[in-house]
């Protein structure tokens, strides 16, 4: 059966009107978690590997994006209230209530990373060290609750870097992606970095409000984004994002 027709048959039998697909599509809102290379904003130019990719599956399921840039409390709040329809990020426990989890992707690995020269091989070696920490986020369960660890709260990636440069912190912590975006922003080289440790493994997933638009449509959205990567289109967008 034609993909368009398998649509339509999966709207029907959802009760969904098949203006989904005309020239009035359903508009949804998009928010897109505001750090590169997942969320990037130059110049009011929105980009990013999320960010592309969202748009990218909305297209599919013939809908009508709206796609901002925007902090994690900000998209916590549109998640709960319904003004903002979809994201891609963690797990959070504390939208568990207020979000479908629609699909899962590849999973990310949280670093703690300082200068050259710098080494940590356990919690226990991060005691009484400061570390960059971004504001909203949730990296390590055994960092969050270590009172004997200093976390200074940033507004994103950059500004981690621009404290470890200046030797405000000792150390960042996040998915090595972003720190790498951060340093490239400012033209300093992945040298700068010692040897990464990795302290957990989180899974961003695509994730709707229960409050908007697209619950009716989980099944549609989980089918279009098999196939977008069944086709390669999520790893061409990392490369694109990452490469050097």
């Amino acid at each position: 059966m034609p993909i368009y027709l398998h649509k339509l048959v999966l709207l029907l039998l959802l009760g969904i009107s098949s203006s989904a697909f005309s020239l009035d599509p359903l508009k949804i809102e998009i928010r897109t978690i505001g750090f590169p290379p997942y969320g990037i904003l130059n110049d009011r130019v929105a980009s990013g590997i999320y960010y592309d990719l969202a748009n990218k599956l909305a297209a599919a399921v013939g809908l009508d994006a709206s796609n901002t840039v925007a902090p994690y409390t900000r998209i916590r709040s549109g998640l709960k209230s319904g003004r903002a329809d979809l994201s891609i990020m963690f797990k959070y426990s504390e939208l568990n209530d207020y979000v479908v989890y629609v699909a899962p992707l590849p999973t990310l690995k949280t670093v703690v990373v300082g200068l050259k020269g710098s080494s940590f091989d356990s919690i226990q070696s991060l005691e009484n060290k400061r570390i960059a920490y971004l504001r909203g986020g949730s990296f390590s369960e055994q960092i969050d609750n270590n009172p004997n660890i200093q976390k200074y709260r940033t507004t994103n990636f950059l500004q981690g870097v621009k404290m470890l440069l200046g030797g405000r912190v000792d150390a960042i912590i996040g998915p090595m992606e972003p720190i790498l975006a951060a340093a490239a922003k400012s033209n300093l080289s992945n040298d700068l970095f010692g040897t990464p440790f990795v302290v957990a493994e989180r899974t961003p997933w695509i994730q709707i409000s229960k409050k908007g638009a697209l619950v009716p449509y989980v099944e549609l959205l989980r089918e279009e984004f098999a196939l977008i990567q069944a086709r390669g289109d999520l790893e061409l967008l990392r490369r694109q994002y990452t490469q050097n």
